[in-house]
Protein backbone atom coordinates (compact mmCIF):
# COMPACT_ATOMS: atom_id res chain seq x y z
CA UNK A 1 0.00 0.00 0.00
CA UNK A 2 1.42 3.38 -1.06
CA UNK A 3 -1.05 6.11 -0.15
CA UNK A 4 1.70 8.72 -0.37
CA UNK A 5 2.07 7.99 -4.10
CA UNK A 6 -1.56 8.90 -4.88
CA UNK A 7 -1.91 12.32 -6.52
CA UNK A 8 -4.84 14.48 -7.59
CA UNK A 9 -4.71 12.75 -10.96
CA UNK A 10 -5.64 9.36 -9.50
CA UNK A 11 -8.26 10.87 -7.18
CA UNK A 12 -9.94 12.69 -10.08
CA UNK A 13 -9.95 9.48 -12.13
CA UNK A 14 -11.72 7.71 -9.27
CA UNK A 15 -14.24 10.56 -9.00
CA UNK A 16 -14.93 10.38 -12.74
CA UNK A 17 -15.51 6.64 -12.47
CA UNK A 18 -17.89 7.14 -9.53
CA UNK A 19 -19.81 9.72 -11.56
CA UNK A 20 -19.98 7.39 -14.53
CA UNK A 21 -21.12 4.30 -12.62
CA UNK A 22 -23.26 6.03 -10.01
CA UNK A 23 -22.55 5.93 -6.31
CA UNK A 24 -24.09 2.56 -5.45
CA UNK A 25 -22.55 0.73 -8.41
CA UNK A 26 -19.16 2.30 -7.67
CA UNK A 27 -19.27 1.20 -4.04
CA UNK A 28 -20.38 -2.29 -5.03
CA UNK A 29 -17.56 -2.58 -7.58
CA UNK A 30 -14.93 -1.77 -4.97
CA UNK A 31 -16.78 -3.49 -2.08
CA UNK A 32 -17.11 -0.38 0.08
CA UNK A 33 -20.01 0.85 2.18
CA UNK A 34 -21.24 4.42 2.29
CA UNK A 35 -19.08 6.77 4.35
CA UNK A 36 -20.39 7.33 7.85
CA UNK A 37 -18.49 10.53 8.58
CA UNK A 38 -15.86 11.78 6.11
CA UNK A 39 -17.05 12.95 2.70
CA UNK A 40 -15.07 14.35 -0.21
CA UNK A 41 -16.73 17.42 -1.76
CA UNK A 42 -15.78 18.15 -5.36
CA UNK A 43 -17.52 20.46 -7.86
CA UNK A 44 -20.76 20.34 -5.90
CA UNK A 45 -20.83 16.54 -5.56
CA UNK A 46 -20.17 14.46 -2.44
CA UNK A 47 -18.18 11.22 -2.48
CA UNK A 48 -17.25 8.48 -0.01
CA UNK A 49 -13.70 9.39 0.95
CA UNK A 50 -12.37 5.91 1.73
CA UNK A 51 -13.87 4.35 -1.43
CA UNK A 52 -12.44 7.12 -3.63
CA UNK A 53 -8.95 6.73 -2.19
CA UNK A 54 -9.17 2.93 -2.43
CA UNK A 55 -10.18 3.10 -6.09
CA UNK A 56 -7.56 5.79 -6.81
CA UNK A 57 -4.83 3.44 -5.59
CA UNK A 58 -5.71 1.11 -8.46
CA UNK A 59 -4.86 3.84 -10.98
CA UNK A 60 -1.23 3.89 -9.83
CA UNK A 61 1.10 1.99 -12.23
CA UNK A 62 1.33 -1.65 -11.22
CA UNK A 63 -1.01 -1.28 -8.23
CA UNK A 64 -4.44 -2.66 -7.42
CA UNK A 65 -7.38 -0.91 -5.76
CA UNK A 66 -7.42 -1.05 -1.99
CA UNK A 67 -10.28 -2.93 -0.36
CA UNK A 68 -12.14 -2.08 2.86
CA UNK A 69 -10.21 -4.78 4.70
CA UNK A 70 -6.72 -3.83 3.44
CA UNK A 71 -4.51 -3.86 6.59
CA UNK A 72 -3.75 -0.38 7.87
CA UNK A 73 -6.20 1.37 5.52
CA UNK A 74 -9.07 3.41 6.98
CA UNK A 75 -11.24 6.31 5.95
CA UNK A 76 -10.50 8.25 9.14
CA UNK A 77 -8.69 11.48 9.78
CA UNK A 78 -5.26 9.79 9.74
CA UNK A 79 -5.62 7.99 6.41
CA UNK A 80 -8.01 8.63 3.47
CA UNK A 81 -9.42 11.92 4.78
CA UNK A 82 -5.95 13.21 5.64
CA UNK A 83 -4.62 12.32 2.18
CA UNK A 84 -7.49 14.07 0.43
CA UNK A 85 -7.04 17.20 2.51
CA UNK A 86 -3.28 17.20 1.79
CA UNK A 87 -4.03 17.05 -1.94
CA UNK A 88 -6.21 20.13 -1.67
CA UNK A 89 -9.63 18.50 -1.69
CA UNK A 90 -12.44 19.56 0.63
CA UNK A 91 -13.39 16.94 3.20
CA UNK A 92 -16.43 17.47 5.39
CA UNK A 93 -17.49 15.62 8.51
CA UNK A 94 -21.19 16.46 8.41
CA UNK A 95 -23.89 13.88 7.68
CA UNK A 96 -23.61 12.27 4.28
CA UNK A 97 -26.13 12.88 1.48
CA UNK A 98 -27.91 9.66 2.38
CA UNK A 99 -28.75 11.36 5.70
CA UNK A 100 -29.87 14.66 4.21
CA UNK A 101 -32.14 16.57 6.57
CA UNK A 102 -35.04 18.94 5.99
CA UNK A 103 -32.98 21.94 7.10
CA UNK A 104 -30.02 21.02 4.91
CA UNK A 105 -32.15 20.64 1.80
CA UNK A 106 -34.07 23.88 2.35
CA UNK A 107 -30.72 25.62 2.95
CA UNK A 108 -29.43 24.33 -0.37
CA UNK A 109 -32.52 25.60 -2.16
CA UNK A 110 -32.33 28.95 -0.38
CA UNK A 111 -28.72 29.41 -1.46
CA UNK A 112 -28.99 28.23 -5.06
CA UNK A 113 -26.74 30.17 -7.39
CA UNK A 114 -29.20 31.43 -9.95
CA UNK A 115 -29.03 34.20 -12.49
CA UNK A 116 -31.97 36.34 -11.37
CA UNK A 117 -32.80 36.99 -15.03
CA UNK A 118 -33.30 33.27 -15.58
CA UNK A 119 -35.91 30.77 -14.37
CA UNK A 120 -34.06 27.72 -15.72
CA UNK A 121 -33.19 26.07 -12.39
CA UNK A 122 -36.40 26.90 -10.49
CA UNK A 123 -38.50 25.47 -13.34
CA UNK A 124 -36.37 22.32 -13.54
CA UNK A 125 -36.57 21.82 -9.77
CA UNK A 126 -40.34 22.32 -9.60
CA UNK A 127 -40.74 19.76 -12.39
CA UNK A 128 -38.60 17.30 -10.41
CA UNK A 129 -40.49 18.04 -7.17
CA UNK A 130 -43.74 17.21 -8.96
CA UNK A 131 -42.31 13.90 -10.16
CA UNK A 132 -41.15 13.02 -6.64
CA UNK A 133 -44.55 14.01 -5.25
CA UNK A 134 -46.26 11.52 -7.60
CA UNK A 135 -43.69 8.80 -6.93
CA UNK A 136 -42.51 8.67 -10.55
CA UNK A 137 -39.11 7.09 -11.35
CA UNK A 138 -36.23 9.13 -9.99
CA UNK A 139 -33.98 8.73 -13.04
CA UNK A 140 -34.91 9.41 -16.65
CA UNK A 141 -33.13 9.04 -19.96
CA UNK A 142 -31.84 12.35 -21.28
CA UNK A 143 -34.23 12.55 -24.28
CA UNK A 144 -37.22 12.30 -21.89
CA UNK A 145 -35.81 14.94 -19.54
CA UNK A 146 -34.92 17.21 -22.44
CA UNK A 147 -38.37 16.95 -24.02
CA UNK A 148 -40.24 17.65 -20.78
CA UNK A 149 -38.07 20.57 -19.68
CA UNK A 150 -37.88 22.15 -23.11
CA UNK A 151 -41.67 22.35 -23.18
CA UNK A 152 -41.80 23.91 -19.70
CA UNK A 153 -39.06 26.41 -20.51
CA UNK A 154 -40.87 27.48 -23.67
CA UNK A 155 -44.10 28.01 -21.76
CA UNK A 156 -42.84 29.52 -18.55
CA UNK A 157 -39.31 30.83 -19.07
CA UNK A 158 -38.65 34.55 -19.16
CA UNK A 159 -38.69 36.27 -22.51
CA UNK A 160 -35.41 35.97 -24.37
CA UNK A 161 -34.40 32.69 -22.71
CA UNK A 162 -33.59 29.84 -25.02
CA UNK A 163 -35.27 26.55 -24.02
CA UNK A 164 -32.01 24.79 -23.14
CA UNK A 165 -32.54 22.06 -20.49
CA UNK A 166 -28.83 21.21 -20.50
CA UNK A 167 -27.97 24.42 -18.62
CA UNK A 168 -30.07 23.89 -15.45
CA UNK A 169 -29.31 20.17 -15.26
CA UNK A 170 -25.55 20.68 -15.52
CA UNK A 171 -25.75 23.41 -12.88
CA UNK A 172 -27.94 21.37 -10.51
CA UNK A 173 -25.52 18.50 -10.81
CA UNK A 174 -22.69 20.75 -9.65
CA UNK A 175 -24.93 21.94 -6.78
CA UNK A 176 -25.11 18.34 -5.55
CA UNK A 177 -28.89 18.22 -6.09
CA UNK A 178 -28.92 16.28 -9.38
CA UNK A 179 -27.35 12.95 -10.27
CA UNK A 180 -26.10 11.90 -13.71
CA UNK A 181 -25.19 8.34 -14.71
CA UNK A 182 -24.10 6.26 -17.68
CA UNK A 183 -21.84 8.72 -19.47
CA UNK A 184 -18.35 8.44 -20.91
CA UNK A 185 -16.75 11.89 -20.98
CA UNK A 186 -15.99 13.97 -17.86
CA UNK A 187 -19.07 15.89 -16.77
CA UNK A 188 -19.43 19.29 -18.39
CA UNK A 189 -19.59 22.52 -16.43
CA UNK A 190 -22.69 24.70 -16.60
CA UNK A 191 -20.78 27.40 -18.46
CA UNK A 192 -20.38 28.00 -22.15
CA UNK A 193 -22.78 27.30 -24.95
CA UNK A 194 -22.18 24.69 -27.63
CA UNK A 195 -19.95 22.59 -25.35
CA UNK A 196 -22.68 22.02 -22.74
CA UNK A 197 -25.26 21.02 -25.32
CA UNK A 198 -22.75 18.80 -27.13
CA UNK A 199 -21.86 16.93 -23.92
CA UNK A 200 -25.48 15.96 -23.25
CA UNK A 201 -26.10 15.08 -26.90
CA UNK A 202 -23.04 12.82 -27.09
CA UNK A 203 -23.27 11.21 -23.64
CA UNK A 204 -27.07 10.83 -23.30
CA UNK A 205 -26.88 10.46 -19.49
CA UNK A 206 -29.46 8.96 -17.20
CA UNK A 207 -30.36 11.55 -14.60
CA UNK A 208 -32.63 12.88 -11.90
CA UNK A 209 -32.66 14.24 -8.37
CA UNK A 210 -29.95 12.84 -6.11
CA UNK A 211 -31.41 9.90 -4.22
CA UNK A 212 -31.50 11.51 -0.73
CA UNK A 213 -33.10 14.66 -2.19
CA UNK A 214 -35.73 12.60 -4.02
CA UNK A 215 -36.49 10.49 -0.95
CA UNK A 216 -36.95 13.54 1.28
CA UNK A 217 -39.23 15.27 -1.23
CA UNK A 218 -41.17 12.06 -1.83
CA UNK A 219 -41.82 11.11 1.78
CA UNK A 220 -41.90 14.42 3.69
CA UNK A 221 -44.84 16.65 2.80
CA UNK A 222 -43.50 19.41 5.07
CA UNK A 223 -40.15 19.41 3.28
CA UNK A 224 -41.73 19.26 -0.17
CA UNK A 225 -44.03 22.20 0.54
CA UNK A 226 -41.20 24.18 2.14
CA UNK A 227 -39.12 23.70 -1.01
CA UNK A 228 -42.04 24.73 -3.24
CA UNK A 229 -42.71 27.79 -1.06
CA UNK A 230 -39.04 28.75 -1.20
CA UNK A 231 -38.78 28.37 -4.97
CA UNK A 232 -42.03 30.19 -5.72
CA UNK A 233 -41.50 32.92 -3.13
CA UNK A 234 -37.92 33.61 -4.18
CA UNK A 235 -37.96 33.32 -7.95
CA UNK A 236 -41.59 34.05 -8.86
CA UNK A 237 -42.17 36.91 -6.42
CA UNK A 238 -43.73 39.23 -9.01
CA UNK A 239 -44.98 36.49 -11.32
CA UNK A 240 -47.97 34.17 -11.27
CA UNK A 241 -46.50 30.70 -10.87
CA UNK A 242 -49.91 28.99 -10.89
CA UNK A 243 -49.81 27.88 -14.57
CA UNK A 244 -46.35 26.37 -14.04
CA UNK A 245 -47.41 24.59 -10.83
CA UNK A 246 -50.38 23.12 -12.70
CA UNK A 247 -48.13 21.93 -15.52
CA UNK A 248 -45.73 20.17 -13.13
CA UNK A 249 -48.54 18.56 -11.14
CA UNK A 250 -48.40 20.75 -8.04
CA UNK A 251 -51.45 22.84 -8.74
CA UNK A 252 -54.30 20.66 -10.00
CA UNK A 253 -54.90 19.53 -6.43
CA UNK A 254 -53.57 21.83 -3.76
CA UNK A 255 -50.19 20.28 -2.78
CA UNK A 256 -50.86 21.35 0.80
CA UNK A 257 -53.79 18.95 0.96
CA UNK A 258 -53.02 15.80 2.99
CA UNK A 259 -53.03 12.96 0.46
CA UNK A 260 -54.64 9.93 2.00
CA UNK A 261 -55.90 8.03 -1.01
CA UNK A 262 -59.38 6.63 -1.31
CA UNK A 263 -60.73 5.31 1.95
CA UNK A 264 -57.63 6.10 4.01
CA UNK A 265 -57.94 7.12 7.63
CA UNK A 266 -56.99 10.64 8.75
CA UNK A 267 -54.45 9.22 11.21
CA UNK A 268 -52.21 8.33 8.29
CA UNK A 269 -51.31 11.95 7.64
CA UNK A 270 -50.99 13.29 11.18
CA UNK A 271 -47.68 15.02 11.90
CA UNK A 272 -45.43 14.40 14.87
CA UNK A 273 -44.65 17.32 17.16
CA UNK A 274 -41.12 17.43 15.71
CA UNK A 275 -42.44 17.66 12.15
CA UNK A 276 -44.92 20.35 13.13
CA UNK A 277 -42.20 22.35 14.87
CA UNK A 278 -39.88 21.98 11.88
CA UNK A 279 -42.57 23.21 9.52
CA UNK A 280 -43.39 26.19 11.76
CA UNK A 281 -39.73 27.14 11.91
CA UNK A 282 -39.60 27.29 8.13
CA UNK A 283 -42.86 29.29 7.98
CA UNK A 284 -41.40 31.81 10.43
CA UNK A 285 -38.20 32.16 8.41
CA UNK A 286 -40.20 32.76 5.22
CA UNK A 287 -42.56 35.11 7.06
CA UNK A 288 -39.64 37.28 8.12
CA UNK A 289 -38.90 37.81 4.43
CA UNK A 290 -42.44 38.19 3.12
CA UNK A 291 -44.70 39.52 5.92
CA UNK A 292 -46.70 42.49 4.67
CA UNK A 293 -45.46 42.12 1.10
CA UNK A 294 -47.76 41.59 -1.84
CA UNK A 295 -47.23 40.40 -5.35
CA UNK A 296 -47.13 43.28 -7.78
CA UNK A 297 -49.47 41.62 -10.28
CA UNK A 298 -52.94 42.86 -11.12
CA UNK A 299 -54.56 41.27 -8.05
CA UNK A 300 -51.91 42.37 -5.49
CA UNK A 301 -52.54 39.13 -3.60
CA UNK A 302 -50.66 38.63 -0.29
CA UNK A 303 -47.87 36.05 -0.38
CA UNK A 304 -49.19 32.92 1.36
CA UNK A 305 -47.50 29.77 2.59
CA UNK A 306 -48.58 26.32 1.41
CA UNK A 307 -46.60 24.88 4.31
CA UNK A 308 -48.61 26.82 6.90
CA UNK A 309 -51.88 25.65 5.37
CA UNK A 310 -50.78 22.01 5.46
CA UNK A 311 -49.67 22.27 9.10
CA UNK A 312 -53.11 23.55 10.11
CA UNK A 313 -54.94 20.84 8.16
CA UNK A 314 -52.78 18.14 9.72
CA UNK A 315 -53.13 19.64 13.20
CA UNK A 316 -56.93 19.59 12.86
CA UNK A 317 -56.97 15.77 12.57
CA UNK A 318 -59.66 16.17 9.94
CA UNK A 319 -62.12 18.01 12.23
CA UNK A 320 -63.40 21.57 12.32
CA UNK A 321 -61.42 23.51 14.94
CA UNK A 322 -64.41 25.58 16.05
CA UNK A 323 -65.24 24.06 19.49
CA UNK A 324 -68.91 24.94 18.93
CA UNK A 325 -69.18 23.32 15.50
CA UNK A 326 -72.59 21.71 14.98
CA UNK A 327 -71.95 20.34 11.51
CA UNK A 328 -70.85 16.88 10.33
CA UNK A 329 -67.13 16.83 11.16
CA UNK A 330 -66.78 13.12 10.47
CA UNK A 331 -67.84 13.40 6.81
CA UNK A 332 -65.21 13.42 4.07
CA UNK A 333 -64.97 13.89 0.32
CA UNK A 334 -64.97 11.01 -2.19
CA UNK A 335 -61.17 10.82 -2.00
CA UNK A 336 -61.23 10.75 1.82
CA UNK A 337 -60.17 14.36 2.38
CA UNK A 338 -61.78 16.28 5.25
CA UNK A 339 -64.30 18.94 4.24
CA UNK A 340 -62.32 21.80 5.73
CA UNK A 341 -61.18 25.27 4.73
CA UNK A 342 -58.10 26.89 6.24
CA UNK A 343 -58.77 30.47 7.30
CA UNK A 344 -56.79 33.36 8.81
CA UNK A 345 -58.57 34.39 12.00
CA UNK A 346 -57.20 37.91 11.54
CA UNK A 347 -57.27 38.83 7.86
CA UNK A 348 -53.86 39.41 6.31
CA UNK A 349 -55.13 42.78 5.06
CA UNK A 350 -55.70 43.76 8.71
CA UNK A 351 -52.25 42.76 9.92
CA UNK A 352 -52.83 39.05 10.55
CA UNK A 353 -50.06 36.52 10.15
CA UNK A 354 -49.78 33.69 7.64
CA UNK A 355 -48.79 31.42 10.52
CA UNK A 356 -50.47 28.36 12.12
CA UNK A 357 -50.80 30.19 15.44
CA UNK A 358 -53.33 32.53 13.79
CA UNK A 359 -54.95 30.09 11.37
CA UNK A 360 -57.75 27.54 11.84
CA UNK A 361 -59.34 24.71 9.87
CA UNK A 362 -63.09 25.26 9.62
CA UNK A 363 -65.99 23.42 8.05
CA UNK A 364 -67.76 25.52 5.35
CA UNK A 365 -70.59 26.49 7.71
CA UNK A 366 -68.33 27.70 10.51
CA UNK A 367 -66.19 29.50 7.96
CA UNK A 368 -69.28 31.33 6.72
CA UNK A 369 -70.29 32.28 10.29
CA UNK A 370 -66.79 33.56 11.01
CA UNK A 371 -66.84 35.62 7.81
CA UNK A 372 -70.34 37.10 7.72
CA UNK A 373 -72.43 35.78 10.60
CA UNK A 374 -73.98 38.00 13.29
CA UNK A 375 -71.81 36.33 15.92
CA UNK A 376 -68.62 36.59 13.88
CA UNK A 377 -66.75 38.94 16.25
CA UNK A 378 -67.32 36.69 19.26
CA UNK A 379 -66.40 33.61 17.20
CA UNK A 380 -63.19 35.23 16.00
CA UNK A 381 -62.10 35.82 19.59
CA UNK A 382 -62.72 32.14 20.37
CA UNK A 383 -60.94 30.96 17.22
CA UNK A 384 -57.90 33.11 17.91
CA UNK A 385 -57.55 31.49 21.33
CA UNK A 386 -58.12 28.02 19.85
CA UNK A 387 -55.52 28.59 17.12
CA UNK A 388 -52.93 29.61 19.70
CA UNK A 389 -53.69 26.63 21.97
CA UNK A 390 -53.77 24.07 19.16
CA UNK A 391 -50.53 25.47 17.79
CA UNK A 392 -48.79 25.12 21.15
CA UNK A 393 -50.21 21.63 21.80
CA UNK A 394 -49.04 20.41 18.36
CA UNK A 395 -45.40 21.26 18.99
CA UNK A 396 -45.21 24.87 17.93
CA UNK A 397 -44.39 26.14 21.42
CA UNK A 398 -45.84 29.23 22.99
CA UNK A 399 -47.22 31.50 20.33
CA UNK A 400 -46.54 35.21 20.16
CA UNK A 401 -49.11 37.49 21.84
CA UNK A 402 -52.29 37.48 19.80
CA UNK A 403 -53.60 40.71 18.29
CA UNK A 404 -56.89 42.15 19.31
CA UNK A 405 -59.70 41.76 16.82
Amino acid sequence: MALSDISRVEIEKAIEECDRLGRDAFLKTYRFRRARRYLLVHEGGQYDSKAIVGAAHGFLPGERPLTPDTPGFSGGAEHAARLLARLGFDVVTEAGPDELTHDELVHRITHLKVNRRSLYKPIALLWAVGRAHRGEPRLLLWPETEEALELLLRRHGLRGERPRPDYPIASLRHDGIWELRNYTDPVTTAHGDAGVKRWFTENQPLGGLAEPVYDLLRHSTVTRLAVVDELVGTFFEDLDATPLLIDVGLGEKDPAEPHTGSGAAPEQWLLTAAEYERGCRFVEEREAKTHGRRRTGATHRPIRSRTARYLVLSRSQGRCENPGCAGQPADVTDDAHPILEVDHVVDLTRGGRDHPSQMVALCPNCHAVKTRGRTREALREILLRVASERHADSGGGAAAPQPSI
